[in-house]
């Protein structure tokens, strides 16, 4: 119900084959552009903030350009930079499109390699000059590099402080900038370590600048980097004479799948992507493990590489509740089983009476997890009937047959999404009341006084969007009780991974805690945690624990959503309200290959993200109450 920002989609394409391959088989002398627009349009869901891609031509002469980037702000921006490509191409006849020699020579971004790039700011900047990928230029053309990723690192502190004694002195700090010097100067340092090699081998001029972009190594340049980084990442990069590289963090937190055949090379963010621009089955896709670097040379040679040993594998959860596209297969198994894993809790919360209950969905994202959930309690209903049945004996009479067997779930759409409401032309009570008319409701699908109604969301973070509208708009069908179903348990910790959720006081669980605190004349731990956290500032990252977990440790998960139900309840609300959420254990048994849960348990896989956790709850409690 509330959207929620989070991490960036990446996207990078090697074509295999000369122009008048992909002419003659596609009847496309753009057929590397075409497919870069469509991985990047198939993982519009992620980063909309901005969009950038970067190009290498392999067979520039000197004189020529050879490595090409654009990059557009807002949410339409691949659109706008593929357009703006569009236009400068339509100058061009049609005999001129259609002779390899001339695109090659003449047309920006025939090129060879691609990267791209859809951006979600974790730091909330929001201007051209931050838009990946990055740049680096040289007049070498192996030291040139562009990169871009699906980041955040928690010790951005320490890897500034590397760079900067290596003597570098970096412009800005922005992490995605130094990370570009960081990176660019071990490929600098690579290079010479070839150039040497061909110094003694008695190379000269262009022999040395061949050998140097035949025999440069990228995968020493990911060792030399990649392991002082903390944090979740995909990093890709390009260099201008056409070597190019995937990494993925240690512990699997962001994900990355590729493909390869004998025309391309792939990787994008989703797997769906590489299916729907590549038209390729998901069994032909790959997953970049975690630590595991792909990388394909100037020829077109790939391998895989494993940079950083691979940590516990804490792939992110939240990927597969929310924010990847339903359509990949296994994601979709994995919601439907998130709801299927709450048929008991919320047969609790309407007593049994599943024949005055009907079951619906809020947002579009958690439609798949009630498919789960209705089927769940389909065949609790069936299993029912079977008993009925039995009771009867072989003597039932038609009547009780048909009484038995005519029992349904009630599965209705009770809500549906309107129009963008434009409620920046107003305020205070005037907004909300506006808010409340974001979605239409359809009455006549509830009894009213008798009937219980069950929504189902994908999670609840901060809970605006119940208290201020969804709530009050169920309401108005008259159901007896309003049962709120978060498919995902309790968010109680900031990300600090790429999700848009890193202050303490964005989440109701939270908020929920602090005020059992109070009731319950407990403040003292909150005291005490606080003074724990700063202790916590000045220990070796080996050491560190979460400290914030202790706010939670005094309540059950039942109570902290009892407050929940309190704080949210708007006034005036005549339906009883109950929150049921996920549990940890259903998450895990629903998501068995992505255990990365640290926004609803609090263990953070990285030292950085313990730390920061920590320092959250400082900033809370000193903004506060002192």
């Amino acid at each position: 119900m509330e959207p929620l920002h989070h991490e960036c989609g990446i996207v990078m394409l090697r074509l295999l084959k000369p122009a008048s391959y992909y002419r003659k088989i596609c009847s496309d002398s753009f057929a590397g552009l075409h497919r870069l627009y469509l991985m990047m349009e198939k993982q519009k869901n992620r980063g909309q903030e901005g969009a950038g891609i970067a190009g290498v031509k392999l067979q520039a002469s000197p004189g020529e350009e050879y490595m090409y980037r654009e990059r557009a702000l807002g949410s339409g921006a691949i659109s706008e930079i593929f357009d703006g490509l569009t236009e400068k191409f339509s100058k061009f006849t049609p005999e001129q499109l259609a002779d390899d020699e001339f695109v090659a020579r003449n047309c920006p971004f025939a090129c060879d390699l691609y990267l791209g790039h859809l951006r979600y700011s974790s730091g909330g900047t929001h201007s051209i000059s931050e838009v990946h990928p990055f740049l680096r230029r040289n007049n070498w053309r192996a030291k040139n590099l562009a990169l871009c990723g699906n980041f955040t690192i928690t010790n951005a502190d320490e890897v500034f402080q590397e760079i900067i004694s290596h003597g570098q002195h970096p412009r800005n700090y922005q992490s995605t900038y130094f990370m570009l010097e960081q990176v660019g100067h071990r490929l600098d340092r690579e290079v010479e370590r070839v150039f040497r090699i061909a110094e003694d081998m008695g190379l000269k001029g262009l022999d040395i600048t061949h050998y140097i972009e035949d025999n440069i190594d990228i995968a020493n340049v990911l060792r030399t980097s990649a392991p002082i980084w903390d944090g979740g990442y995909v990093v890709g990069g390009i260099t201008g004479s056409g070597e190019s590289f995937a990494i993925r963090d240690p512990w699997g937190i962001r994900t990355a799948f590729w493909y390869s055949d004998g025309d391309v090379i792939a990787l994008a963010s989703e797997r769906p992507a590489l299916q729907n621009a590549l038209n390729v089955s998901a069994d032909r896709i790959h997953e970049l493990e975690p630590g595991q670097a792909l990388v394909i040379n100037k020829k077109g040679e790939m391998r895989l590489e494993q940079i950083i040993e691979p940590k516990a594998n804490l792939s992110c959860s939240f990927e597969r509740v929310y924010f990847s596209r339903g359509n990949d297969i296994d994601i979709y198994r994995e919601r439907k089983e998130l709801g299927h894993q709450l048929v008991d809790s919320v047969l609790d919360a309407v007593d049994g009476d599943i024949d005055h209950t009907v079951f619906s969905f809020i947002p579009n994202t958690a439609e798949v997890a009630s498919f789960g959930l209705v089927q769940g309690f389909e065949e609790y209903l069936n299993r029912q009937k079977m008993q009925q049945i039995r009771e009867l004996g072989p003597n039932a009479s038609d009547e009780d047959m048909e009484r038995i067997l005519s029992r349904r779930i009630r599965n209705e759409k009770v809500a549906w999404k309107d129009i963008k409401l434009r409620t920046f032309i107003t305020a205070g009570d005037s907004r909300n009341a506006l808010a409340q008319h974001v979605y239409d409701i359809t009455y006549g699908t509830i009894n009213p006084g008798i009937d219980n109604l069950v929504v189902i969301d994908d999670s609840i973070v901060r809970g605006t969007t119940l208290r201020e509208s969804i709530i009050s708009i169920l309401d108005r069908l008259g159901p007896k009780r309003i049962v709120i179903v978060s498919s995902s348990p309790q968010v109680r910790y900031p990300d600090y991974y790429g999700i848009d959720m890193s202050s303490m006081d964005h989440f109701i669980a939270f908020k929920a805690a602090l005020e059992l605190l109070h009731d319950r004349g407990m403040w003292h731990i909150a005291t005490d945690v606080y003074r724990k956290c700063r202790e916590q500032l000045n220990k070796p990252a080996a050491e560190r624990v979460n400290c914030v977990k202790e706010i939670y440790d005094r309540f059950t998960p039942e109570e902290i959503s009892g407050k929940i139900v309190e704080l949210l309840t708007p006034e005036g609300c005549k339906a009883e309200i109950r929150i049921v959420y996920q549990t940890l254990d259903g998450l895990h048994k629903a998501c068995p290959n992505h255990l990365g849960d640290w926004y609803f348990s609090g263990d953070f896989p990285t030292p950085g993200g313990t730390l920061l956790v920590n320092k959250a709850f400082i900033d809370y409690y000193e903004k506060n109450y002192k």
